[in-house]
Order: C-alpha cells, then sequence, then structure tokens
C-alpha cells in the first residue's frame, strides 16, 4: 500500500476539473430530480448537472436532446425488454437506435420533457441506465452466447448479476471512480467480446483441473491488457472485482483525465505491487493464473447460424455499423417469439442474436420477410464490422464515419467477394478508438485528409494486423491520413491477395500471420497498395503488380525497395532491369546507365516522375539508390 501512496501522492499536486464538479453534490441529487428537470425544461437543467451528473445515469445533453444509454448486462435482453425498448425508440427516439461495442443500446433524440417518462418505462421492465457514462463501472460484456454455445464452459451472466446488483444502484458506488471502468468477463474458447480490451478482463482458465479465469488488467486504447498472474474461481470473481475497485476508488489518479485509467496507475506501480494490494483489500489468497484457455477468433465469425447446446439454433442478424431502428427492434421481438425462446443477445459488434431457433422452423425463420431483408449483409465485409458514431451525433467525431464503414463494405464486396473468408473491418470515427480499430485485421481511424486538389476532405488512416485471440496485440499503422476515396483502393489490394493466397476458409488474422507479415515488411505492404492504386485506379493502365506465394524476406528495406523496384521495371518495359543479380550486394554484371531521356520513357503510358521513381529505386549507383519507402510515398503525392 505504501507504493500505491507515494504513486498517488506524485500525481495528486491538483484535481481534475470533473473532480471539483464531483464534489458540489451527490450523484442522487440529481437523479432524484429528474421528474422536476422534465417538467422545468432545460431552465431546471444546472450546468453541472448538463456537463457531469445526468451522464452517470446515461443522459447526455446533446442541445436541443438528449442521448441515452440502456444498460444491458453482458447484452441479454428478454422479449418483454426487447419490445420496451422498441417502443420507447418509437415514441420519444425518431425511431432510432445504436447498437454499441459495450453490448447495450443508445438511444438518441430524447426531449428533455421525455425524460421521466422514458427512464419510468424503461425501469418497469427491469432495464436500468445508470452508470453507462462519467466516472463509473460501465455495462460488463461476455460472450453473445454466454451459457448457451458448444464452447462456453462457464455460465458469466450469474456472476454478472451478483456484481451489478452489488455495485449498479448502489449510491454508494455512483460516481466514486478516478475514471471510467470497463470490465469483460469470458466463460467461453473463443474470443467474441474482445476480452483483452478492458480495464479488468476475466479470461477463462484452467487450473489443477478447475475451470475458472485468468485476471488481465489495464487494457485502453491502443494498449492491450496485462497478465496479473492471477487465477479466480467462479465464486471468487465479485470479491476479487469489489477489492480491485476499492483500490482503484482510494489510490487512482484524479488530476489529468487524459492518464487516470487505471493502466496508469498500472504502469507506475506494477502489476505485482497493485495484485497484492488487491489480495490485501480482499483479504484473501488467490491462485497463480492458470492456463489461458481463449484460443480462437469468435467461433461465429463468417457463418450466421451457430448451433447451440440444446440441439437448437442461435441466428446472428448483421446490423450495419450497429444502426437499428424502434419499429425493426419490435420486429426482431416478434420475430424471436414466433420462431425462438423470445430473447435477444447483444453482440460486441454491433449484431443481435436470435436464439433457441429449432431446425424445424429455420427454413421458415430465414424465409420471414424480416430476415430476408438483412440478408443482402450476410457477406465477409458486413458480418464482422465495427463503426463508431461519427460527425452525425458524436462531437469528438472526424468523419460520418458508421455510412462511411457500409459504402466500403459494398464496394469491397462489389470488387474482392471472397468465400469462405473473415475479414474483421473496425472503424473509429477519431483517435478516441469507440470502434476498436486497434485489434482489426484492417482497422479505419478518422481524419482530415487533402485530395489531389489540395482540397481538404474526409479521410483515414489505415492499421493492418490486431488480434483478438491470446496473443492479442494492436495493429500497425499501414497508411497515415489518406482520403476516403483513395484509402478503399488500398484495402482492395490487401484483400486481393488475401483472396488470391489464403488457405481454404483461413481468416484474415491466421493469413497476416503466415503470409503479409511473415513475408513483407508493412512498409512494403504500404508501397505496394500505393504503387497499384497509382497504375490501376489513378491512371487508369490497367498494369496490376503483385505479390509472390513466396517472398525473400529481407533484414533491411533497402533490399525489399531493390527487389519491388526490379520487379516493377520488368512489368512496365518487360526487359530485365540488369542481367545478374546475386544477393542484390554487390551487382556482379556492371548495369548500362541510362541517359535522362531514357529514364523518362520506361514506359509510354507511365508519367515522368513515377518513371523517375522506379528508376531510383534500381540506380546504379547504390549511394543514388532509394533506401526507404517513406521517402518513395513522399515521391509518389506528386505523381
Amino acid at each position: 500500500m505504501e507504493v500505491l501512496e507515494k504513486a498517488l501522492q506524485a500525481r495528486s499536486k491538483k484535481v481534475n476539473k470533473v473532480e471539483v464538479t464531483k464534489s458540489l453534490k451527490e450523484s442522487m441529487d440529481t437523479h432524484s430530480k429528474l421528474e422536476a428537470i422534465a417538467a422545468a425544461g432545460y431552465e431546471g437543467l444546472s450546468k453541472e448537472d448538463s456537463s457531469y451528473f445526468l451522464k452517470c445515469f446515461g443522459l447526455f445533453d446533446k442541445g436541443e436532446d438528449f442521448m441515452l444509454r440502456v444498460r444491458v448486462p453482458v447484452g441479454q435482453l428478454t422479449n418483454q425488454q426487447t419490445l420496451c425498448i422498441g417502443e420507447v425508440a418509437q415514441k420519444y427516439g425518431n425511431d432510432y437506435i445504436d447498437i454499441t461495442t459495450r453490448m447495450q443500446i443508445v438511444l438518441r433524440y430524447i426531449k428533455i420533457e421525455n425524460i421521466a417518462n422514458v427512464l419510468a418505462e424503461l425501469k418497469e421492465v427491469g432495464l436500468s441506465t445508470f452508470q453507462t457514462g462519467a466516472d463509473n463501472t460501465r455495462n460488463s460484456v461476455a460472450d453473445p452466447l454466454d451459457g448457451l454455445a458448444y464452447d462456453s464452459i462457464i455460465n458469466t451472466k450469474p456472476i454478472v448479476d451478483k456484481i451489478e446488483e452489488k455495485f449498479i444502484e448502489n449510491p454508494e458506488w455512483i460516481s466514486v471512480l478516478p475514471r471510467k471502468f470497463n470490465t469483460g468477463i469470458l466463460g467461453s474458447l473463443s474470443n467474441s467480446c474482445n476480452i483483452f480490451g478492458h480495464d479488468c478482463c476475466f479470461v477463462l482458465a484452467q487450473k489443477n483441473g478447475e475451470f475458472g479465469f485468468n485476471i488481465f488488467l489495464g487494457a485502453r486504447v491502443g494498449v492491450q491488457a496485462k497478465d496479473a498472474n492471477l487465477f479466480v474461481t467462479a465464486d471468487e470473481v465479485p470479491a476479487f472485482y469489489e477489492a480491485l475497485l476499492n483500490i482503484f476508488k482510494k489510490y487512482g489518479y484524479r488530476d489529468n483525465r487524459n492518464k487516470n485509467r487505471l493502466h496508469f496507475l498500472l504502469n507506475d506501480v506494477g502489476v505485482d505491487t497493485l495484485i497484492e494490494a488487491v489480495k490485501k483489500e480482499a483479504d484473501m489468497e488467490f491462485l497463480e493464473g492458470g492456463i489461458t484457455m481463449v484460443q480462437s477468433q469468435n467461433i461465429a465469425l463468417g457463418s450466421n447460424r451457430v448451433l447451440l447446446k440444446n440441439g437448437t439454433f442461435a441466428y446472428k442478424l448483421i446490423i450495419p455499423s450497429g444502426i437499428f431502428s424502434g419499429t425493426e427492434m419490435i420486429q426482431a421481438a416478434n420475430t424471436a417469439k414466433t420462431f425462438g425462446s423470445g430473447e435477444i443477445r447483444l453482440t460486441y459488434d454491433q449484431n443481435l442474436y436470435i436464439i433457441n431457433i429449432t431446425k424445424e422452423n429455420m427454413s421458415k425463420f430465414e424465409d420471414n420477410e424480416f430476415i430476408r431483408n438483412y440478408a443482402q449483409y450476410n457477406n465477409l465485409y458486413f458480418q464482422d464490422m465495427i463503426a463508431c458514431a461519427g460527425t452525425n451525433t458524436c462531437s469528438f467525431g472526424v468523419i460520418p464515419n458508421k455510412t462511411d464503414a457500409i459504402e466500403m463494405a459494398h464496394f469491397l464486396n462489389s470488387q474482392v467477394a471472397i468465400k469462405n473468408a473473415t475479414v474483421r473491418m473496425n472503424w473509429s470515427a477519431c483517435p478516441k478508438g469507440c470502434g476498436v480499430h486497434g485489434i482489426a485485421d484492417i482497422g479505419l481511424e478518422g481524419c482530415k485528409a487533402k485530395d489531389d486538389e489540395g482540397n481538404r476532405v474526409d479521410g483515414v488512416h489505415i492499421f493492418v494486423g490486431g488480434k483478438i485471440t491470446k496473443e492479442a496485440r494492436e495493429a500497425h499503422l499501414l497508411h497515415k491520413t489518406l482520403p476516403l476515396t483513395e484509402a478503399k483502393h488500398h484495402i482492395k489490394y490487401l484483400l486481393k491477395t488475401y483472396s488470391v493466397f489464403k488457405n481454404r476458409s483461413e481468416t484474415f488474422e491466421m493469413f497476416h500471420d503466415r503470409y503479409l507479415s511473415a513475408n513483407y515488411s508493412y512498409q512494403a505492404l504500404g508501397f505496394y497498395t500505393k504503387i497499384n492504386y497509382i497504375l490501376n485506379d489513378k491512371l487508369n493502365l490497367n498494369i496490376p503488380f503483385e505479390l509472390e506465394l513466396e517472398s525473400k524476406t529481407y533484414k533491411k528495406e533497402e533490399f525489399e525497395l531493390f527487389d519491388f523496384g526490379l520487379k516493377l521495371f520488368k512489368l512496365l518495359t518487360n526487359e530485365k532491369r540488369y542481367e545478374a543479380v546475386a544477393n542484390f550486394e554487390p551487382i556482379k554484371t556492371q548495369p548500362r546507365k541510362l541517359k535522362r531521356d531514357e529514364v523518362t520513357s520506361l514506359n509510354p503510358k507511365v508519367p515522368k516522375k513515377l518513371s523517375e521513381i522506379i528508376y531510383t529505386m534500381t540506380h546504379h549507383d547504390k549511394i543514388e539508390r532509394a533506401q526507404v519507402f517513406s521517402e518513395l510515398l513522399v515521391a509518389l503525392k506528386e505523381v
């Protein structure tokens, strides 16, 4: 505890403005006045209520109306709750719904005078909005098929129910943490909820023949959680969780809000110190970590039907970018009641499952008009796509995002339709990363870019190679600041390579590890997509530059660059640049030096600047030769 105290003192010279606001009153004071606020309208709303306290109960002031987050523990909705959400959206929220990556519901366009009615109607069916915003424990996520799927070992919903009962509507725990606290608990073998991406992660594990959870802590945007080398049983989860929250509440930082998540305390004091403090707080000796059992990606990746333990099926309804409506939610509830048990399971990738459909009912179910309307999205580009709110509804958004994701998915499906494939494409409208782009196969982060005429347009940074298995890792930056009109072509060429060289039903994550990152540097891959875009989409030359099945793996970028240059030279001239090249250094056969006018005419269809760039890649004088792909990417902007 002494180390924690010292770390706190070192960071507690001055508390932030939000902590000052929190000290003004108890959060429940605002909640108790919601009916009065609704009656008085904006005149009854104090500055601190609007800026902070209402967020503790899921209400976000958008100026003319409110956005409301509905808490759905581990994404499980009864038929009655599903109907209620749909009806509330119809009556009070412009018939609009967002399904989020925390497996919960967002309602928008709620007028201040309707707030009390909305909350009352949700409460009648057992739905809460408590602690879905501000410095609180946010909605817990889990396998959407928790307790149902064949690979579900521990049913986590009863565990989460105990935690929710203890913390969520308890006034002593509302708005007492230094920062938001995300929790994931996975009792299944496959990772269907980004399990390593939370402040506190309970990950299915085995120890001494008993199933339980290994603890991983401290994830945030761009950082995966750290292994705490600790094993807890299902019965021990609530005690561990309470002790961890107590430590975070007492020693968590309250100065710079950008550096107040558990991650930063963990970095300063170390995992071992924090765990010892948790043990002391809980007055329990937990076992050292067991064998992490999460082995794969989501068991339902690339598939709509999932066979369940009880012999029935779950059907994944693909909701592009999570954009739904109250009317559709009611239709989903009625369809679930007609063909299944009536329950709905929300997913972390912004879709939903209708569960317990019998084999006999499946053909009628799929022929139902409501289900048929969504059949167009049953392809790899929509099935595993995520996109956060964007500029239409989020003040932090840089690009529209949701519509961008949908448009690109349609484009890619028309250009590269791949069977037996899986590609996880995640979109974040800004660096905050609510679309979890960092762990995607192909991640896109919204930004502003310049087009060829110098106009400021919507753009993205492209990331490749995120991983959500037991070796969870963040994606690598492939391209920085591309206009969206160009970015879709870069992704197209990556996917064409995947379609040509993948093994059978190999996922993009597997393909990336086996082929892309094994054979090529990310700098080379970035150049590969850029040169193809210029040759085939910008100049319309129809001269595809293709990667090879087995490439030489170089330790130096200059060798990789030289190899690409030789191939491009041959591609454009149908001639070899050199008669013989052995190990690239030294050049065994003295090349003929090209004259300046010869350099500019490698191919009459190719612009002078591009010819010069390719010639530079294979210059006979090693000193004059380009050394890094980044300088070529800059030069290619002039083509």
